[in-house]
């Protein structure tokens, strides 16, 4: 049976949600983070050696990273679903997305959070003023220009059409889910209202739900 690893507040969470549209059988392995570093915990690396999630165990095979698990999943438990078809114009778009959503989308948001919590770190006293000053400088200069571009593309995107590949929800929309909602938890910054809208209409989903239910509570850090 396919085994999801799930890390509590991950894109793991999406993984999960994949599974239920796709009404496969899977069984969940939970694992917690430290609660003061956040990072997943060892235990991991005896699953895979980088030790991060989301991964999955199909039988003998072990299968790391959103989009590389995505692929996986569709190709050998989609049958037919939540991926357009072989060179249309909808399946170009599917497959930019489902790449973009960590390779562009994320590192301006990873970069977001670890400014926001530098401050918050064990610092002397006298530098902390100046690791402050840095931090806010790195943000207003470059990381929040840089997700206000992410942002306004999506949401001029998403005003084309309701799903990011076209008018049919596909895997694409799972894997963008992530970056949206992490977004939403720490830009700082108006979404637009496509964006708002596509993250209610994903919120309305069951298998959505579903997920939530298998997987425990779900709050990324702001």
């Amino acid at each position: 049976m396919l085994t999801v690893h799930h890390l509590n507040n991950s894109r793991s969470q999406r993984i999960l949600w994949l599974l239920e549209e796709l009404n496969c059988e899977y069984q969940v392995q939970r694992y917690q983070r430290d609660p003061r570093t956040l990072l997943a915990p060892p235990q991991l690396r005896a699953i895979h050696p980088l030790g991060k999630s989301p991964v999955i165990t199909d039988a003998a095979r072990t299968v790391a990273e959103s989009g590389a698990i995505i692929e996986y999943l569709i190709d050998n438990y989609g049958a037919g679903r939540l991926r357009p078809a072989p060179g249309s114009e909808e399946r170009l778009r599917y497959n930019y997305w489902l790449h973009y959503a960590e390779g562009s989308a994320m590192p301006p948001l990873l970069l977001k959070l670890v400014f926001q919590r530098l401050p918050q770190g064990p610092l002397p006293a006298l530098l902390r003023p100046l690791v402050r000053a840095i931090a806010s400088r790195a943000q207003s200069g470059f990381v929040d220009p840089q997700l206000l571009t992410h942002i306004s593309w999506w949401d001029s995107e998403l005003g084309r059409d309701p799903w990011f590949a076209g008018r049919e929800f596909t895997a694409a929309d799972i894997q963008m889910s992530f970056p949206l909602e992490a977004a939403a938890a720490r830009a700082g910054m108006p979404l637009g209202a496509n964006v708002q809208g596509f993250l209610a209409r994903i919120r309305a989903r069951p298998a959505y739900g579903r997920a939530l239910a298998a997987g425990g509570p779900f709050e990324l850090p702001g």
